[in-house]
């Protein structure tokens, strides 16, 4: 997938990179795939053994069930 300023967008996200796009650490990442945030619906990952990966459609989804929320 290519983006508007012509770079190359994965369709598989690591954690650093959800952490960008939210603007917030890794350890808040990891704190919502694994469901200790209040108030914030999980966040949808694939485990490949220790590393967390997800899918920029899942994120997309994601954010905006909790935008619906607020």
């Amino acid at each position: 997938m290519v983006s508007r300023n012509g770079e190359t967008q994965s369709e598989v996200l690591t954690l650093a990179d959800v952490a960008l796009i939210l603007r917030c650490s890794k350890a808040h990442v990891c704190n919502v795939i694994n469901g200790k945030v209040p108030d914030t619906p999980r966040l949808p990952h694939l485990a490949v053994g220790r590393r967390k990966l997800v899918r920029r459609e899942w994120l997309e989804e994601w954010m905006e069930a909790a935008k619906s929320e607020c």
